[in-house]
């Protein structure tokens, strides 16, 4: 076939249209990290959020920004340049967020968007059943809780999620969470044999909400236990399927 001047060009404009755009840059998630001061305390949220925040950075997928009160949520349009709320508030007693927070949060996640929960973050807002539901499974102060801190091992339920596909089992030295409380239906990922409930307790999960996914794992009591490489790889692992519902290695 004989090519004119005009078909050359339009050919040759549409390759490069074509090879600029496979080499633009892939947006970067956009995440908003919600921490604060503990009961006890407890807990170095601080040092666990930095933990939190260097842990998804350094994936070169994520961009992230820490806030120290709930009361973002109080503005739509704030969380609505996000992708992800990743909850890692740990404060039971945390004086509750306003009806329009709460309506904002759930609006977030039903949309379409993503929820993480991370260790004693569902404990927070003990008097809103909702928060509770959105979190799959929740801390019940003086029901749910803990043996001694010691290295236990967890083992992979799913290992077809992309979460966790390709995981083994690991060895961490963290609190082995036990009796969460909630019925919603959960996608069990992770789960340990707890010597304190004598049970099987689920440590990583997942669930829908609306549109959007939510990802709970109860690891990370300081930045030492979210330093093992397997509970950093859930972490960006789960952020990242909890935002865009895949996972890409």
């Amino acid at each position: 076939m004989r090519l004119t001047p005009v078909t050359l060009a339009v050919t040759l404009a549409c390759w490069l249209a074509g090879s600029c755009a496979a080499a633009e840059p892939q947006a970067k998630i956009k995440v908003l990290i919600v921490t604060g001061d503990d009961v006890e305390p407890a807990h170095n949220w601080s040092e666990v959020a930095s933990a939190t925040r260097q842990i998804l950075q350094s994936t070169g997928k994520f961009d992230v920004k820490v806030s120290e009160d709930a009361g973002i949520f109080d503005s739509a349009s704030s969380l609505a340049r996000y992708d992800l709320v990743y909850f890692a508030m740990y404060n039971a007693k945390t004086p509750t967020i306003s009806d329009q927070a709460k309506e904002n949060l759930l609006n977030f996640v039903k949309s379409g968007k993503g929820f993480v929960v991370a260790h004693l973050a569902s404990a927070s807002f003990k008097e809103w059943q909702e928060f509770k539901n959105l979190c799959g499974r929740a801390w019940i102060m003086g029901t749910s809780g803990h043996g001694p801190r010691s290295v236990f091992k967890a083992r992979i339920k799913n290992n077809a999620h992309p979460i966790t596909r390709g995981m083994s089992d690991f060895e961490v030295d963290d609190e082995l969470y036990a009796k969460l409380q909630g019925d919603a239906p959960i996608n069990v990922l992770i789960e340990a044999d707890s010597d304190w409930s004598k049970k099987t307790e689920p440590l990583a999960f997942t669930l829908e909400y609306g549109k959007g996914r939510v990802f709970h794992h109860t690891f990370g009591h300081d930045a030492k236990a979210m330093a093992t490489p397997s509970v950093t790889r859930l972490v960006q692992r789960g952020c990242e399927w909890a935002a865009t519902g895949t996972v890409k290695d």
